[in-house]
């Protein structure tokens, strides 16, 4: 055909549709398609199968390029309807002459376990339709199948290999005799139980059981349990079950595991774990330097192993079977220990650690000695492991305490006279004081003795008997007898007074006592003070003042404040009392011989007695004295006297001369011549002494003589003077 457009010709060439094509054969295979095998035409470049159910549910066209051509998605046991067309570029064919053919059965879907580690068991769902089932088991690597047929929905194949891959294959048969797809599945069987479990205790890294066993074939996993609750996997033979306590009596299973689940478990193996660590350890030091650690009893220890450390890096061991260790431990020294428990399964966990301190060492080269009256210094070397020292003396009445970190302390306010029982004891926080420690005994220095009397043996003696109380009857004492000028008295006894000899008069002493034993001195008694009786004046003098008094002087006396002077005679006695060392006393009887005696007192009145040699009073003076003329310009002295054997003197003093005469002893007259008249004549008649003096007391008297020419006249008396 020739076209012409816009000054072109054009050639058109006309195709016609290709021819119909017929089909030959329908069949399934398969529950989702058919295959049609149909003839070839020519021109056609390729083919449309088309097929579609009676009912018009489901139609399908599905271009393929030659014969066969496989329709698909189909449903399974289904008639379907099918014609084919050719196609070119001049379009489609018109649809052959249809034939009839039916799908399959579809293939049964097995589901496949393994019960047992000897069987498989294979179920699937129903199929439709299906009047028959036909099944074959083929062990993994093998040629020998074995087929079965069955109606039921399951299939148990018995007498397996454990832990083996088996693949079943099946289909399903239609009532016109007609298999179905066909379906295969592989199934291992479980793992045969694991045998030869082995079990051992490790501690590292962590406290654990280490199980293991021999391969199971088949396992792609094995798990390990114990009766506790632990459990550990492994794809190998062995894992390690933690965590591990100590004491503990497990028992361990071993399963092993593919895809058909778990093998049956292994029988139990039993195990004890390491024992606990003994807890709590103690120690026990009953003899110093003797300890034991000791613990109580631990399930399943076979034996113990103790450690032990001292703070000087000295180690040591020891194995027991008891529940004890002993070793020997130093005083003040510091341990460090712990306790293993051990049986076939290993040593325990370390166990608390015991830090222990042993006591003090008791301090060596004590010395006790006394600070003072009621003071004892202790002092002694310094001990290791000694934070504190408490000295502590005891007596029966009472204890002392003294708390220090030094190496010496002192006790004060102690009883004296006592017999201590002293003792250092050291102490530190951890583990206490030493009390076994020795003591020493150690007596304090005897008590103050008390005097109770100072006196002297007799008021004249230069002897002090000292007195004093105490209760020491073993010390000796020293009295001290301690002048204010410096000199000291002292004297020695063991009794309880004690005579003081050679003091001197008029002297002031402090006494005191001191007492002394093996233990010291005790303090000086109080002193009390002693003044010596008064020394007696070393010269005493008489005189007469008048006829009836007298002058007594005398010289100092040491120690003397104030003087009884006394003058003794059996007609009478005459005293004074003064501080001055003279006195004047009245009441002599002249003529008389009297005692002279003094007390010399002291200012706390001790008396000295003093006895000086007698006294005689002078002769008494005359009485009755007359004066009369004489003869030849003389005078006549008369007087009158009770002593005949006494003789006087008479003197007559005029303003020139004395005229004196002396009459024998029994006279009492005496004439005195050469009198001048006209003067005033003082006449005294006095007794002479026995060494010829004058009597100087007696009175004198005054006259007056007239004249008569140049003669003596009248005689006038004018007084006494």
């Amino acid at each position: 055909m020739m076209l012409e457009m816009n000054g072109t010709v054009k050639f058109l060439i006309l195709c016609s549709a290709p021819d119909v094509p017929t089909i030959e054969m329908a069949s399934s295979k398969e529950s989702q398609s058919i295959t049609v095998k149909f003839t070839t035409v020519s021109g056609a470049t390729s083919y449309i199968l088309r097929a579609e159910t009676n009912d018009g549910s489901f139609f399908s066209e599905i271009p393929v390029p030659g014969s066969p051509g496989t329709v698909t998605n189909l449903q399974p046991y289904t008639d379907y309807t099918l014609s084919v067309m050719s196609v070119n570029s001049a379009g489609r064919s018109q649809p052959s002459i249809s034939v009839e053919a039916k799908t399959v059965l579809s293939a049964p879907q097995f589901n496949t376990s393994s019960p047992s580690n000897s069987s498989i068991l294979v179920k699937w769902e129903p199929v439709n339709h299906a009047v028959l089932y036909s099944l074959s088991i083929i062990k993994e690597g093998s040629y020998s199948q074995s087929p079965l047929n069955t109606t039921e929905t399951q299939v148990h194949f018995p007498d397996l290999e454990a832990g083996t891959k088996y693949c079943i294959k099946g289909n399903a048969w239609s009532p016109e005799n007609i298999p179905g797809d066909d379906f295969t599945v592989c199934q291992i069987t479980r793992s045969p139980t694991p045998q030869s479990i082995e079990l051992v205790v490790t501690s590292t890294p962590d406290a654990g059981i280490v199980v293991s066993w021999d391969p199971a074939k088949g396992a792609e996993q094995y798990v390990a349990m114990s009766l506790t609750g632990q459990n550990c996997s492994s794809s190998s033979n062995s894992c390690i079950l933690i965590p591990l306590s100590c004491g503990e009596t497990n028992s361990v299973t071993v399963i092993a595991i593919n895809q058909a689940g778990n093998s049956v478990p292994s029988y139990p193996v039993q195990i004890i774990s390491f024992p606990c660590p003994p807890q709590p350890i103690w120690v026990e030091e009953l003899v110093p330097g003797n300890c034991s650690v000791k613990w109580s009893a631990v399930p399943h220890a076979e034996y113990y192993t103790t450690f032990i450390k001292s703070d000087d890096g000295i180690e040591g061991m020891c194995n027991s079977t008891e529940l004890y260790c002993r070793f020997h431990c130093h005083c003040g020294y510091s341990y460090i220990m712990s306790v293993f428990a051990h049986n076939h399964a290993g040593p325990s966990p370390p166990g608390p650690l015991l830090n222990h301190t042993t006591l003090p060492c008791c301090p060596e080269l004590t010395t006790v000695s006394a600070a003072s009256w009621e003071t004892l210094m202790i002092e002694w070397s310094p001990v290791r492991g000694a934070d504190l020292y408490e000295t502590r003396a005891v007596d029966a009445n009472e204890v002392i305490l003294c708390n220090d970190t030094a190496p010496r302390c002192a006790l004060s306010d102690l009883t004296c006279n006592s017999r201590y029982s002293v003792v250092v004891i050291p102490c530190n926080d951890v583990s206490g004081c030493n009390l076994t420690c020795s003591p020493q005994t150690h007596e304090t220095a005897p008590c103050m003795p008390e005097i109770t009397s100072v006196s002297q043996t007799n008021m004249s003696s230069s002897s002090v008997l000292v007195s004093w109380t105490s209760a020491n009857t073993v010390a000796n004492y020293t009295v001290s007898v301690i002048g204010i000028v410096g000199d000291t008295h002292v004297c020695h006894s063991n009794g309880t007074s004690c005579l003081v000899s050679s003091l001197p008069c008029g002297s002031v002493y402090e006494v005191s006592t001191i007492a002394s034993t093996s233990a010291g001195e005790s303090m000086p008694s109080f002193t009390v003070s002693l003044e010596t009786a008064p020394c007696c004046p070393d010269s005493l003098t008489v005189s007469h003042v008048t006829q009836a008094m007298t002058n007594v002087t005398w010289s100092p006396a040491l120690g003397a404040q104030t003087y009884i002077t006394s003058l003794s005679s059996p007609r009478g006695n005459a005293q004074c009392h003064t501080m001055e060392t003279e006195c004047v006393m009245g009441c002599i009887t002249c003529g008389t011989n009297y005692t002279v005696s003094l007390d010399a007192i002291s200012r706390t009145g001790h008396k000295a007695e003093c006895t000086y040699h007698g006294f005689s009073a002078s002769q008494c003076c005359p009485s009755g004295i007359r004066l009369y003329r004489g003869s030849n310009n003389t005078l006549i002295v008369r007087w009158r006297s009770s002593s005949g054997l006494t003789k006087y003197t008479a003197e007559v003093t005029g303003r020139d001369r004395t005229h004196a005469c002396s009459p024998e002893p029994g006279s009492y007259t005496c004439t005195v011549s050469e009198i001048v008249c006209g003067q005033v004549y003082t006449v005294v008649v006095a007794p002479l002494n026995p060494d010829g003096t004058k009597v100087q007391f007696c009175n004198s008297r005054m006259y007056s003589v007239t004249c008569v020419g140049s003669n003596v006249g009248m005689v006038l008396y004018q007084g006494k003077r």
